[in-house]
């Protein structure tokens, strides 16, 4: 796509469209999403609109690079030592890369500096070129991961809030990505700091009101590990 129909798109992508008028979305929130990943969005991330499937879609076929942010399935600790474990794969966009955990509200200074290299490889070292962050339809990992991208001076990450699901209801293609085998390994959660931050997730919704809820499934158990 030439550079000026590309620059064109950019901005006609930040316009969104598809949502049911007379939906409750909650504010956007001063810092990040530390927990309870799972729940009802905001329609915008740092003040721009999210895309839907068709935004999305026309980003995808402009080449734009497409980052899944789904928390990667953990070996049971139930599970005896030797057992054979095989998760399944994750079905996701093609052409998208897998990085789990990177929406995560708090990342420690190894895996911070983990997302900052493969962001700036996968960009080709061009803080213009377009990102597009997803996760699962109602899903604070991808809003959290294009908020962090756009404060690390990616100008052009975009949030994708529908997810693979949605994609493939519109007849668009899914394949089987597996997340990189160097990526850290996130460091299990103590149930002192994940009641903690449980808590502090109740209080800020107990200020901005009620808001519906929807669960999914095994994907939520992932998405509720706090930070």
């Amino acid at each position: 796509m030439p550079p000026l129909a590309l620059a064109a798109f950019l901005a006609s992508a930040l316009l969104f469209f598809g949502f049911p008028a007379g939906a409750e979305f909650p504010p956007e929130p001063q810092g990040y999403r530390l927990g309870d990943y799972r729940g009802p969005t905001p329609l915008t991330v740092a003040g721009r609109d999210g895309l839907d499937v068709a935004g999305a879609r026309r980003l995808w076929e402009a080449g734009a690079i497409f980052v899944d942010v789904l928390p990667a399935p953990r070996r049971p600790e139930t599970l005896p030592s030797g057992s054979l474990w095989a998760p399944r794969p994750r079905k996701a966009i093609p052409g998208s890369v897998w990085l789990p955990d990177f929406g995560r509200g708090a990342l420690d200074e190894e895996r911070e500096a983990w997302f900052r290299a493969r962001l700036t490889e996968l960009s080709g070292g061009d803080p213009a070129r377009p990102i597009v962050f997803y996760c699962l339809a109602e899903c604070w990992m991808s809003w959290n991961a294009t908020k962090r991208a756009l404060e690390w001076g990616f100008r052009n990450a975009f949030w994708y809030r529908e997810g693979p699901e949605e994609w493939a209801a519109a007849g668009l293609p899914l394949v089987d990505v597996r997340p990189p085998r160097d990526r850290p390994r996130r460091r299990r959660t103590t149930v002192r700091a994940a009641t903690a931050a449980r808590a502090r997730t109740c209080r800020a919704a107990l200020r901005s009101g009620p808001v519906r809820r929807r669960r999914n499934e095994a994907s939520d158990a992932r998405l509720r590990t706090p930070a």
